[in-house]
């Protein structure tokens, strides 16, 4: 069963963020930390994007506050995956590793030199 948020495949930095809550609840530099190391540096997200996305995925119920807390005067979240946004990374990552599979098989059919291994 495949699940999409809007009937679309996950954009990359909303992949990115609930992968990197996947594990732990953090709160945003973490999760830009986070994201800056899954991607291998690719990806180095903002910090206004960063909680735009936030709050949109916390309306989509993909996922929640963890922690609301207020150090040296400054409000700190921490945010997790809520149920649902478990249940879109599951489906995601099996939809992205369904087609790596099928790119890699293709390749090997291809005939042009060594076989290709994932």
């Amino acid at each position: 069963m495949v699940i999409l948020v809007n009937e679309q495949p996950l954009r990359e930095p909303t992949l990115l963020i609930l992968t990197a809550i996947a594990d732990a609840p953090r709160h945003g530099y973490a999760i830009v930390q986070e994201i800056q190391k899954i991607s291998e540096g690719r990806t180095k997200m903002r910090t206004g994007t960063l909680y735009g996305a936030l709050e949109r995925l916390l309306e989509q119920d993909l996922i929640a506050v963890h922690e609301d807390e207020v150090v040296e005067g400054r409000r700190r979240r921490s945010y997790t995956l809520a149920p649902r946004g478990r249940e879109v990374l599951a489906a995601e990552a099996a939809r992205i590793a369904r087609n790596a599979q099928e790119a890699t098989r293709r390749l090997n059919l291809g005939g042009l030199g060594k076989a290709v291994t994932a």
